[in-house]
């Protein structure tokens, strides 16, 4: 985290900080980091906590968290509340959610409460969807999201370079998936909806976090983000409880879902299919580039997930004999498929 890294950044964030707060500051602490370069800190007064985003401008733009924060929360969503700003240096003062992720909460007895509330939320934010607010989730995002895979999974963490008939075995997969997530109805669409970015609150369950690269896109996409989470696993069964009961509250309040739910669950598993593809090539990333190893051990659920729903249909099963093709060289990292 570059505020922990450059004692001036830090030294600038508290004296911001102290300028913003309504009460004397008592204590700065690390909260979280993510993925990126921003990092948070939880600030405490005699009133209260609040939390400090630090996203330095040489690498994170505020603005489009600034645009996705206000959107959601016009459209009714639980994201946190903007109390102050300074985007020359990248501080944003927020409203603290606490510490309790969903996958700090859910287990058996707590999921279907926490994930009818999940369901709910997503709901509010797609039925606000218009076109033009939001970056298109196009062709050559979607593209670009599958080309993390033979960049970074394949060439970098594997070393493997694919023989001309892999080649072809892969882009005849990606093209066919790129067909089905573009034919999709288009929502508003956060984009990394899932156990770790909700956050468990007494009123208006769930606090929403990490939206700042919200698209228009798929409308599969969050659903299966939640419900194929990269960081907890639920029998299929119940994945399909909970994927059916989102539908029929999506029709139920307009949304373009698909009339057959059939049809709908195809598009729920290719639109899981790019977004495993694109996952194996960032956490890929996240260690090789990043040095972040803690995302290793998420691969194997991600590639389970993956070879699922391959195996399911048949214009991806060639895919799959290109994915057991690979499967000695994955144990040569540390981890089986």
């Amino acid at each position: 985290m570059e505020s922990e890294q450059n004692p001036d950044r830090l030294g600038r964030l508290r004296q911001w900080v102290e300028s913003v707060l309504p009460e004397p500051l008592l204590a700065l602490e690390v909260a979280s980091a993510d993925a990126s370069f921003r990092s948070y800190y939880r600030v405490r007064t005699a009133a209260g906590s609040h939390i400090v985003m630090d996203a330095p401008p040489s690498h994170e733009d505020c603005g489009p968290y600034l645009h996705v924060a206000r959107l959601f929360r016009s459209a009714g969503a639980n994201t946190p509340e903007i109390l102050a700003e300074n985007l020359a240096e990248g501080f944003l003062l927020l409203s603290d959610f606490g510490n309790t992720t969903y996958l700090m909460a859910l287990d058996d007895g707590t999921a279907d409460r926490l994930y009818r509330d999940a369901n709910a939320e997503l709901i509010k934010i797609q039925c606000a969807s218009r076109p033009g607010e939001l970056p298109e989730y196009d062709e050559a995002l979607l593209r670009r999201e599958l080309m993390l895979f033979p960049d970074w999974y394949l060439a970098r963490h594997l070393k493997v370079e694919l023989t001309d008939k892999q080649q072809r075995v892969m882009a005849t997969a990606f093209a066919a998936i790129l067909a089905n997530n573009l034919a999709q109805p288009k929502v508003y669409v956060h984009r990394d909806w899932h156990s770790r970015n909700l956050m468990v609150t007494e009123r208006d369950n769930p606090g929403v976090l990490d939206f700042q690269d919200a698209v228009y896109g798929p409308i599969t996409y969050d659903l299966v983000s939640i419900y194929k989470d990269a960081y907890i696993a639920w029998d299929e069964d119940r994945v399909l409880d909970w994927t059916i009961r989102y539908w029929q509250d999506a029709r139920q309040a307009g949304l373009p879902v698909r009339d057959d739910f059939g049809d709908f669950y195809r598009d729920f598993e290719w639109m899981g299919v790019q977004r495993h593809i694109k996952v194996l090539g960032i956490f890929a990333r996240l260690y090789h580039r990043d040095g972040k190893a803690g995302y290793l051990k998420d691969m194997p659920l991600v590639m389970h997930y993956l070879r699922r729903a391959c195996e399911r249909y048949r214009e991806l099963r060639p895919f799959l004999g290109l994915l057991d093709e690979l499967a000695g060289k994955s144990a040569d990292v540390g981890y089986t498929f």
